[in-house]
C-alpha cells in the first residue's frame, strides 16, 4: 500500500544519510566554542591512547601498546576527561582547581617511588605556607577528605593555612621542660601590650583590669593579675602589702599549727584524709612536701573561720592558686611534667604557701554560705539552676525529670567544688580568670556557667533515655581535652544567660526563681 511505500522509502533516506548526521551531530547539538567537548574525551588529556568520538581502531592498539605504568592512569585520565558530561550551567572546560592538581601529583609520586614528595615539590616554594600538614589517625594512610591517596607517611593537606606548624608526617611531640605552645599571633601580642600597659601604671586601672582580664590573662601576667583581682595586692602595687601579709600568715602558723593534735585534731585528720586525693592526675600534688603545704592552708583557714570549719570540697579550691603562683618559678607547664617542689629555695616556698592562703581566703569570702552548717548556699543554687534551665531549655529539662535524674545527684559537686572536678586544671585556670574579673564571680555567675555547661551537653543527653546512663554521662563529661577557646565559648555562653535573665526573674511567672539570682 502506499502507506508502506513510504515507510519503506522514509527507512533508506535515513540509512543513507546516517553518517552524514553524525558527522555533524557536534556542530549541530553543542555550543559553538573553542574548548573542549563535555563529554567527549580530550585526546591531549588521554594521550592520544583513549577513543575518541569518530576513532579508528588504529587508535585502540596504539593505546594498548603503550607502558604499563601509562597505563596504569588511563582510566583516571578518561575519568577526568568525560567529568564535564553533566555541567549544564558551568563552563564546558571548568579549570582543575590546585587542589585536585596537588592529589594527582600525590598520586603519580607514589606510583612512582616509595618516598613521599615534599609540599614544595608539588605546589611550589611560594604556595607551599598555604598547604598545611595534618597528621592522619593512621600514619600510613594519606586522607583527601573521605578518601585516601594511598599509602605513605604523608599527612593530609588543608588549604588555608589555618594551622600554621607541623611537617609531613611528624606531629610536634609534647617534651618535660620545653614549651610547646605556638608562636604568639598578633592578637595575642596586642593583648600582652595592653597588659604591659595597664600593670605598668600606678596605681593600676581596676576596671580596666577587669575588662581585659574577662576574657583570659596570659601566662606570664597571671600571677600579679589574680593578686590584684584577688584583692591581695592593692592597686598601688605596694611590696610592703604583700610582705605583711607573709608575716601575718607565718605568725597563724606559729600560733595555731603546732598544736594542731591536742585542740582540732578531727578537724586535722578529715583534713590528712582529703589532701592526698586531690588531683589524682598531677603529679605535684602527690608529693609530701605538697600535700604537707595543702594541710597548713587548710587547717589555718578553718581555725580563722569557725562558722564553718573544713568542709570537703575545699581542698580542691587551693589548687589553682598554687599552681598559678608556682609556674612563675618553673621553665615547663607545671600541670603536665614532673617537678620536685623541694629544689625550689625554701624562702620561695613559703611565700607560695602565704600567697595561696590569702586569695583562696578572698574567694571562699564570697561563698562561705556554700560551706556553713546544711550548705544553704549550695542548695539554694541547684534549685536556681533547675529553675533557670526550665527557662533556658525546657525540653532538656523535662528529658532529664522525666528519667527520674535529680538535679541534687549531679550539681552539688557542681556547686562545691565550682566545677573542679569536671574540667582538666589548665581549662579551670582560664575559667578562674573569667570568674575573679567578674563581679561576684564565684556567687552568682558561676551559676550560669553550671547552665551553659549542662546546655553543652543536650545531643548527649537526649540520646540517652534511662536513669543510669544519664547519670554516668552527667557525672562524667567527656572535658579531658578541653582547652582555652571551650572556656571561652562555655563563659560566652553563661554571660549571655545572665545578660537574658539575671535582671528578669519575672520573665515567665509559671518558672519564677524566689530566690534572687
Amino acid at each position: 500500500s502506499l502507506i508502506h511505500f513510504i515507510k519503506r522509502k522514509f527507512v533508506r533516506m535515513c540509512a543513507k544519510r546516517q553518517p552524514q548526521s553524525f558527522q555533524t551531530s557536534n556542530s549541530s547539538f553543542w555550543r559553538q566554542t573553542g574548548g573542549a567537548i563535555p563529554g567527549r574525551v580530550n585526546l591531549a588529556k588521554t594521550g592520544g591512547g583513549g577513543v575518541a568520538g569518530g576513532g579508528n581502531a588504529a587508535g585502540v592498539r596504539a593505546g594498548g601498546a603503550s607502558k604499563s605504568s601509562a597505563a596504569a592512569h588511563s582510566f583516571n585520565n578518561f575519568q577526568e576527561s568525560v567529568s564535564d558530561a553533566w555541567d549544564i550551567e558551568e563552563p564546558l572546560t571548568p579549570p582543575v582547581k590546585k587542589v585536585d592538581r596537588v592529589l594527582e601529583s600525590v598520586h603519580q609520586q607514589r606510583v612512582s617511588t616509595t618516598q613521599p614528595p615534599s609540599i614544595s615539590d608539588l605546589v611550589g616554594t611560594d604556595t607551599a605556607a598555604a598547604i598545611t600538614p595534618l597528621q592522619s589517625a593512621d600514619e600510613n594512610k594519606v586522607t583527601t577528605g573521605g578518601g585516601g591517596v594511598g599509602a605513605g607517611g604523608i599527612a593530609a593537606l588543608s588549604i588555608g593555612g589555618q594551622n600554621s606548624t607541623g611537617s609531613v608526617g611528624n606531629r610536634n611531640q609534647s617534651q618535660p621542660g620545653k614549651s610547646d605552645n605556638p608562636p604568639p599571633s598578633s592578637s595575642d601580642q596586642s593583648r600582652c601590650a595592653k597588659f604591659d600597659k595597664l600593670l605598668g601604671q600606678t596605681p593600676v586601672n581596676m576596671t580596666d583590669l577587669e575588662s581585659l582580664s574577662w576574657s583570659g590573662v596570659p601566662q606570664r601576667y597571671r600571677t600579679k593579675v589574680w593578686k590584684l583581682l584577688c584583692g591581695y595586692l592593692p592597686a598601688s602595687q605596694s611590696e610592703q602589702v604583700i610582705q605583711r601579709k607573709r608575716e601575718e600568715y607565718a605568725g597563724y602558723l606559729t600560733q595555731y599549727f603546732h598544736n594542731k593534735e591536742d585542740i582540732h585534731k578531727d578537724t586535722f585528720r578529715q583534713i590528712s584524709i582529703d589532701v592526698p586525693r586531690m588531683s589524682p592526675l598531677v603529679s605535684l600534688f602527690q608529693q609530701k612536701c605538697v600535700q604537707e603545704m595543702v594541710e597548713r592552708i587548710l587547717y589555718i583557714w578553718s581555725i580563722r573561720h569557725p562558722a564553718s570549719g573544713y568542709v570537703q570540697g575545699i581542698n580542691d579550691l587551693v589548687t589553682p592558686f598554687l599552681m598559678v603562683f608556682l609556674q612563675d618559678f618553673v621553665e615547663s607547664d607545671v600541670t603536665r611534667s614532673k617537678f620536685e617542689f623541694e629544689k625550689l629555695d625554701e624562702k620561695v616556698r613559703k611565700e607560695i604557701e602565704a600567697d595561696s592562703f590569702w586569695c583562696m581566703t578572698k574567694v571562699l569570702d564570697g561563698i562561705q554560705d556554700n560551706y556553713t552548717f546544711a550548705q544553704p548556699g549550695i542548695q539554694i543554687k541547684i534549685k536556681q539552676l533547675e529553675e533557670l534551665l526550665k527557662r533556658v531549655d525546657s525540653s532538656l529539662h523535662k528529658h532529664i525529670v522525666q528519667h527520674d535524674v535529680q538535679y541534687l545527684q549531679f550539681s552539688f559537686r557542681w556547686m562545691n567544688n565550682l566545677l573542679l572536678r569536671e574540667l582538666p586544671l589548665t581549662a579551670t585556670i582560664r575559667l578562674w580568670d573569667t570568674y575573679l574579673a567578674e563581679k561576684d564571680g564565684f556567687s552568682k555567675f558561676h551559676l550560669y556557667v553550671c547552665a551553659a555547661f549542662l546546655i553543652r551537653w543536650k545531643q548527649d543527653l537526649m540520646q540517652r533515655n534511662d536513669f543510669q546512663s544519664i547519670l554516668l554521662f552527667i557525672q562524667n563529661v567527656p572535658t579531658a581535652k578541653w582547652a582555652d577557646s571551650d572556656i571561652s565559648l562555655l563563659v560566652a555562653e553563661a554571660y549571655r544567660l545572665k545578660y537574658t535573665f539575671a535582671d528578669a526573674p519575672n520573665h515567665l511567672p509559671e518558672c519564677r526563681i524566689k530566690t534572687t539570682l
